[in-house]
């Protein structure tokens, strides 16, 4: 067995058992008997775990190398890019040992236990299901891929693996805010109005873009690109659902209107183009209680505020915005704040990138469940492009297309 297989199936260092063996359960020079959690912590700190990034743009840059970084026995060994020299920059900037041309050539690297995809999501299945087969972990970033054929491709993929780690990275919650909602503060949920409104946070986005004034002839950045980004366009629908469903279940039925405001780009030739991704999209969906919920996400609606959510129930009434979390029940005649209740004692959290590091070293359950949550959130991204293009309401779970 290589040391990737090693660590493909959650197995740990022979060295530390053999020497566990070898003392009998005992400590060097203290005679105290080594618990079993104590022991698996011992394990797990010398399971090294190196990492190789395919695509290492702003946000891997950002967060999930230095993340990595900061985990006891996890190195980034590799670096594949949009080319050689791109590769080669990055390596040195971040002092990465191997840099490669293409990212098929670091996934034949034996030294690379794990990959962490960090391209644009046309390339987040291809990648997936090859770094699977090539018998290493994957971390892939989000939105999942171009579509819900795709993201169901790749779930399907880690499901023929099960001896490997396959996670998505997946948006954080307001916890404060599902605790709330889960100990009945909203009584019934009846409806919802969630705005994601205002700006354009794309890189290279210009100073209007950003205020959310509408910029004619803009440049065609990948990110509002379908050939690149799939139905994760407009910006921000995919990840304010995803938010949402966490907080009030899974959309079943989905109607939406969407418009381009913007349609001519410039490409990199410099040449204008009819591409472009929405612009602005109100969206209705139902979720399983019958509950409404009203989701419009703009980049077009300039000085609107940003991110609003409004919750109402029988028994009372949220609002979310500038993360305050404001609240009314049944006999108030306002909203007040509401006070993020005490932590409860518990494990400590930790971000994606320790959590996929400690499901490899087997000190946490190997799910698919961040792909799951990616599944829906392609399922419901592509609802909402059908529903705009057919002006007819679409069920989910989303079903094949004749």
């Amino acid at each position: 067995m290589n040391r990737r297989e090693f660590l493909g199936v959650g197995a740990l260092p022979l060295v530390a058992g053999l020497a566990a063996k070898d003392l009998g359960a005992k400590s060097i020079g203290t005679g105290h008997e080594i618990t079993e959690p104590e022991m698996k912590t011992m394990q797990s700190a010398q399971a090294i775990v190196r990492v190789g990034l395919v695509g290492a743009g702003g946000i891997v840059r950002r967060a999930q190398l230095p993340n990595f970084r900061r985990i006891p026995g996890c190195e980034v060994v590799a670096v594949a890019n949009r080319s050689l020299a791109s590769s080669q920059r990055v390596a040195e900037e971040f002092n990465i040992p191997t840099a490669y041309a293409n990212w098929r050539e670091l996934l034949e690297d034996e030294s690379v236990d794990a990959v962490m995809i960090g391209t644009p999501p046309y390339m987040h299945s291809t990648v997936t299901l090859e770094t699977l087969e090539a018998g290493k972990h994957v971390l892939c970033q989000s939105r999942m891929a171009m579509n819900a054929g795709e993201a169901k491709d790749m779930l399907e993929g880690a499901l023929r693996h099960p001896d490997l780690v396959c996670q998505l990275v997946v948006n954080p919650y307001q916890r404060a805010l599902k605790r709330l909602i889960d100990d009945g503060y909203l009584g019934e949920l009846l409806s919802a109005d969630v705005r994601r409104l205002g700006s354009d946070a794309s890189a290279g986005a210009s100073p209007d873009r950003r205020r959310g004034f509408v910029e004619f002839g803009q440049d065609l950045h990948w990110r509002v690109d379908p050939d690149f980004n799939g139905f994760n366009i407009p910006l921000g629908l995919g990840a304010a659902y995803e938010g949402l469903s966490h907080l009030l279940g899974r959309a079943t039925r989905v109607t939406a209107m969407s418009k381009v405001h913007a349609p001519q780009r410039r490409a990199a030739d410099g040449e204008m183009v009819s591409k472009g991704g929405v612009d602005h999209v109100d969206v209705l969906y139902e979720v399983a209680n019958g509950a409404q919920v009203h989701l419009r996400v703009s980049t077009t609606t300039a000085l609107a505020g940003g991110s609003q959510t409004w919750l109402f129930g029988s028994e009372g009434t949220i609002q979310v915005a500038g993360g305050r979390i404001l609240g009314g029940r049944r006999g108030d005649s306002e909203l007040r704040e509401v006070p993020d209740p005490p932590q409860e004692p518990g494990p400590r959290r930790v971000g994606v990138e320790e959590r996929f590091i400690n499901t490899i070293r087997g000190d946490a359950e190997n799910t698919t469940e961040s792909l799951e949550i990616g599944v829906d959130y392609m399922e419901f991204s592509e609802a909402v492009h059908r529903s705009a293009q057919t002006g007819r309401a679409v069920n989910l779970p989303l079903q094949v297309e004749d």
